[in-house]
């Protein structure tokens, strides 16, 4: 009777396949560029807010100036992009450490046909850009009395 030999794996070889999905997922997360750690876009959250009568976009837009941001819509999609420039400096007696952290961003939301591109607005306080797109009359909804019937 022949005995079937097989090859010897150590018991982390079980784990092989998840510890190289971690690695990609962190890859795909903090970005390498030849091993080295490298920065990604920044991109900012956006909530997005349907009533009766609007579609309200709120976007956090910490350290951005207002001047730095474009908003703009075009064939039914919301566009919103800009700059983000940022700079620490600290300085005390036995140091200097000065931070930057800057990038693009851009946000691009597919609006509904209901949404009246003509009347937009924006606003910012405190590092919250709230767009306002109204919805057209003819697409806010309408209450219907119901009357008895004799």
């Amino acid at each position: 009777m022949a005995a079937a030999l097989a090859q010897w794996q150590p018991a982390f070889g079980v784990l092989e396949p998840f510890r190289k999905e971690m690695e990609e997922m962190m890859e795909r997360f903090f970005g390498t560029e030849n091993g080295n750690r490298t920065i990604q876009a920044w991109t900012p959250r956006v909530d997005v807010e349907e009533t009766d009568k609007e579609i309200l976009v709120k976007a956090d837009l910490p350290g951005v100036d207002p001047k730095d941001v474009e908003i703009s819509v075009e064939n039914g999609v919301l566009t919103v992009r800009g700059e983000k420039k940022e700079q620490k400096e600290e300085k005390k007696k036995n140091y200097h450490r000065v931070e930057r952290s800057a990038g693009a961003f851009y946000r691009a939301i597919v609006l509904p046909p209901s949404a009246d591109a003509e009347k937009v607005n924006a606003t910012s306080t405190n590092g919250v850009v709230t767009i306002t797109i109204p919805k057209k009359t003819e697409a806010q909804p309408k209450k219907i009395a119901i009357t008895p019937k004799a």
